[in-house]
């Protein structure tokens, strides 16, 4: 009996993500261009966080309160996590990148607290620049909007960046709305969660790309994952 609970307990989704999320990583409703899909096989094809457009050299803020994980260089690029507070055992990460770090392992930070700036990303949102922001929890992947309450969700209008690799610049700091038309639509669905090793949660484990304090860097993590779909834009909410 022991071991079959133990077994359905393994199978059992993981908890729910609780909307502690108060401010956005870059500006106040930054262009999504590249939403959260998980892969649904090991090694599969898919995007394991969210893809922010917003200037290199942007401030890049905590979207909650929490403690500093990891802060410096994974494969090249900058990365900062953050063990979210009170987010259960094991706790909420989320990670920023690519980031040059301003802060350090272990120093607390507060929602909107800057964390570093914004570095190039080489060929990952293709002439545009962006920040690919995660959130995990332990081993599995979730989606990042899904910290963020419906307030911040639906804030101020949404404006769609060009397709990638079809041009197009914009100006402003912070990762404001650039001067693009809005194209309303639906914001993307919160998805079944995904493991790290980029299965499904519940399937068998093969591997983790994990290093140390949410640290990443193999080809099936964040940066390097395959090429999604075109840019989305979360449109006005619905009156």
């Amino acid at each position: 009996m022991l071991t079959m609970t133990a077994a359905l307990a393994g199978l059992a989704p993981p908890p729910p993500v609780p909307a502690v999320g108060a401010a956005w990583p870059v500006g106040t409703r930054p262009p999504i261009l590249r939403g959260w899909a998980p892969p649904a096989t090991d090694y599969g094809a898919g995007h394991r966080g969210v893809d922010l457009a917003a200037p290199v050299g942007t401030s890049v803020r905590a979207v909650a309160r929490g403690r500093v994980s990891f802060a410096g260089r994974v494969a090249g690029r900058g990365v900062v996590a953050v063990e979210l507070s009170e987010t259960g055992d094991p706790p909420l990460r989320t990670t920023y990148e690519p980031v040059t770090p301003s802060v350090k392992k272990g120093a607390r930070v507060a929602p909107g607290e800057v964390l570093g700036v914004l570095e190039p990303a080489t060929n990952h949102c293709g002439p545009t620049s962006c920040l690919h922001w995660g959130l995990l929890r332990g081993d599995t992947y979730l989606d990042p909007l899904s910290l963020l309450p419906p307030r911040l969700l639906r804030q101020g209008p949404s404006r769609l960046l060009p397709v990638l690799g079809a041009g197009g610049s914009g100006a402003g700091t912070g990762g404001t709305p650039w001067a693009d038309p809005p194209l309303p639509v639906p914001l993307p669905p919160v998805r079944s969660a995904v493991r790290a090793d980029g299965v499904m949660a519940g399937a068998p484990r093969t591997f983790s790309p994990l290093l140390p304090d949410g640290a990443m860097a193999d080809a099936g993590t964040a940066m390097g994952a395959a090429p999604g779909p075109v840019p989305l834009a979360l449109g006005p909410a619905e009156p």
